[in-house]
């Protein structure tokens, strides 16, 4: 008999579940249930809850959401704050019907108010207006948290959160227009060195500053945190604010990232900036103190993220153009 407890990731083809499955596979655990979109459609709750009624389930990450940058954001606002929401909520209650006492929540840095102090601290959330270009996913992200804080504070479950910087890594979704800075970056140089394009051009002024995290980093974080203790967790968080934040400490301007991903593709072209195109929010660095006074900090520095992830990139269109000519 596995004694191993039964683990639910959900999101596991996603690029933080992916890299949790990763991690607890080379942890040792085999207990690790999973289902794709087109198995269990985490946005229907009859569906949900068949799921943990069959399954007895003993832990979940759940990593599942709606993902994506800021055009994304700014042209699905309403899928994005109802796709979180009904995902966010299903599987958090459905956990706790069916007696799942431990859970962790995967939420995003765009929970903090777009202006607020640096480096950010867990106990700034709503302390001020949040960036407008991904306010309704921010939203839901912070409904997600407040869903397990007040699950805890009812039923007395151990339903915990983190709240990752931007992520990269293998697993990303590289669309052109959908995805996040770095995988979008990536695309764009590598397709400008395929063409002999002389130019790549990047959104806003370059001038913003962003903090990112090698995702096989995030899992090994999200692994360590939900292993924690409970009177460790617990001593070192507050009921009403239970969330831990996850990042390296450190932070770049976009075009220092533009010039890092350039180098690490081979592009020789100039790097020029649309500055019609929207920043975002100015800066975004996490304090993420708390994380190292519990036994956890990041290890791989973005060069070397950034040589990892375009590896997998270019496994990735190698894969797609032997599939597209089969």
């Amino acid at each position: 008999m596995n004694t191993q407890p039964r683990i639910y990731v959900a999101g596991h083809h996603g690029l933080v579940g992916s890299a949790i499955v990763r991690v607890l596979r080379a942890q040792g655990h085999t207990n690790i249930v999973t289902r794709s979109h087109a198995e269990l459609e985490l946005t229907d709750q009859a569906q949900v809850r068949a799921f943990f009624r069959d399954e007895r389930i003993d832990q979940v990450y759940l990593a599942a959401a709606k993902v994506g940058g800021i055009h994304a954001n700014n042209t699905y606002p309403a899928e994005f704050i109802y796709d979180n929401m009904m995902v966010q909520a299903n599987v958090v209650h459905e956990a706790w019907q069916s007696g799942v006492k431990k859970l962790l929540f995967l939420g995003s840095s765009c929970i903090y108010p777009r202006l607020a102090q640096q480096p950010i601290k867990e106990e700034y959330l709503m302390s001020g207006m949040l960036e407008p270009t991904n306010e309704p996913y921010a939203m839901a992200k912070i409904a997600g948290i407040k869903l397990c804080e007040s699950y805890n504070r009812q039923y007395g479950t151990d339903y915990r959160s983190v709240m990752p910087t931007n992520l990269y890594g293998p697993g990303d979704n590289y669309h052109p227009e959908n995805s996040h800075v770095i995988p979008a970056l990536m695309r764009r140089f590598h397709e400008a060195k395929l063409s002999g394009a002389p130019e790549v051009v990047i959104w806003g002024s370059g001038k913003p500053m962003r903090e990112f995290l090698y995702v096989d980093d995030m899992a090994e974080a999200s692994v360590h945190v939900m292993n924690l203790d409970h009177d460790t967790y617990a001593a070192n968080t507050d009921p009403m604010h239970s969330h831990i934040n996850v990042g390296t400490g450190e932070d770049v301007t976009i075009a220092e990232l533009a010039r890092l991903v350039g180098e690490t593709v081979g592009y020789r072209g100039r790097i020029a900036f649309d500055t019609s195109k929207p920043d975002g929010t100015p800066r975004k660095l996490l304090d993420v103190s708390k994380l190292k006074s519990l036994g956890w900090q990041a290890h791989t520095p973005l060069p070397e993220g950034l040589r990892r992830a375009y590896a997998a990139f270019v496994d990735l269109m190698a894969d797609q153009e032997k599939r597209a000519a089969a």
